[in-house]
């Protein structure tokens, strides 16, 4: 198994012990970037603010260490953010 069969399905942010999602609550999936195929928490944000982006921190992506990736909705009641790009 590599490392993206490994990422895809777990939570960002979660703790390395337990990744899995949780009942009752929301996740968005991350599509394309450095954070693929990972779940994205989202049940305390409104829509309005994964539309406009969120940067979630990353040392994977093309800044490193302090470097984050940006990713937006794809639109109303769609679970995906795409990736915008990688942010310094």
């Amino acid at each position: 198994m590599d490392e993206l069969e490994f990422m895809r399905g777990r939570v960002y942010g979660a703790d390395h012990e337990d990744p899995a999602p949780r009942p009752g609550r929301v996740y968005a999936e991350l599509v394309g970037g450095p954070l693929d195929g990972l779940l994205l928490d989202v049940t305390d944000r409104a829509e309005r603010d994964l539309r406009g982006g969120v940067v979630l921190p990353t040392e994977m992506g093309r800044h490193g260490p302090g470097g984050g990736a940006l990713y937006a909705s794809r639109g109303p009641g769609v679970l995906r953010l795409d990736w915008r790009g990688d942010v310094p």
